[in-house]
């Protein structure tokens, strides 16, 4: 079992654990990812590496609940475990010093984001980040960000923190303003989001790194689900990213197959909180 050292919420529907696993905290890099179950019966979960300590033994995951899976999985307390923790997994960012970098997150995607900012820091780059949300009680690790960038630039939908707006709008007055000098962009969020970054950066020919890892499954190659088509083909996101160059990506069949398993994924959901309040009901009359 790999123990739940920390836990705290970031927002409504999002949870910070730190869980000790020391092997993989020892290989672990930015970009990468694990497969994570509750319990010997639990659905795999694909959650990208969000920090790690090879220290201490311990690796940072951010938690959306979603699904069964991952609201099940936000029950868990400190001192729990979890039954798989596999990784690291997936090819890992491709970190040089590139010279002036732009790092765009939007919600969640903030979370994987922070370690390869801070990579792309260490190694002498100049780190432009820019990060946003609908809201400001749906934002987090904005003083994280600060501490990897040279500059951060934060949005929220409604205005409620930083300017109002999305990222899409200061990456291109970024882009405007200093032509020819933003060697690369990765941008991670809701796929939507990386669509539009990436038609952003396109007219301006700057290579715009997506990370794909919201449509992962099975993470082992093997079930077909994280297929994704681009220009010169199909690739797996689990065994061939998650990374890619988001010029490549045909947004609008990633989009379509997001929703490919909605309705599957809604009646698990019923079925679970309807268990869960037999449960509560059980107990109560028991008392």
């Amino acid at each position: 079992m790999y123990e739940i050292l920390h836990k705290e919420r970031l927002n409504p529907t999002c949870h910070l654990m730190v869980v000790a696993a020391p092997g993989v905290a020892r290989k672990a890099r930015a970009g990468q990812f694990v497969i994570v179950r509750t319990d010997e019966y639990g659905e795999r979960i694909p959650l990208t590496i969000a920090d790690f300590d090879r220290d201490k033994g311990t690796i940072t995951i951010i938690l959306q609940e979603v699904g069964k899976s991952t609201m099940e999985m936000g029950t868990l307390r400190v001192g729990d475990g979890l039954a798989t923790f596999a990784g690291p997994l997936g090819h890992p960012t491709e970190v040089q010093q590139y010279g002036t970098v732009a790092c765009v997150g939007g919600g969640v995607g903030i979370a994987p984001l922070f370690p390869i900012t801070r990579a792309l820091k260490e190694a002498g780059n100049e780190v432009v980040s820019i990060i946003g949300a609908r809201s400001s009680d749906l934002l987090f690790w904005e003083e994280r960000m600060e501490s990897v960038s040279n500059r951060l630039i934060v949005c929220t939908d409604d205005g409620s923190r930083g300017r109002q707006g999305v990222v899409t709008e200061p990456l291109t007055e970024l882009l405007e303003e200093r032509p020819g000098q933003i060697a690369r962009v990765w941008a991670i969020g809701p796929a939507i989001m990386m669509k539009f970054a990436s038609l952003a950066t396109r007219p301006y020919k700057v290579p715009t790194i997506v990370s794909l890892n919201t449509i992962m499954v099975d993470g082992t190659g093997m079930c077909g689900g994280c297929r994704c088509l681009l220009e010169d083909g199909a690739r797996f996101v689990c065994v061939d990213g998650p990374e890619f160059d988001g010029h490549k990506v045909d947004w609008d069949n990633l989009l379509s197959r997001q929703q490919f398993y909605r309705e599957e994924e809604q009646q698990a959901v019923e079925r679970w909180q309807h268990r869960c309040q037999l449960d509560e009901a059980v107990a109560r009359g028991g008392s």
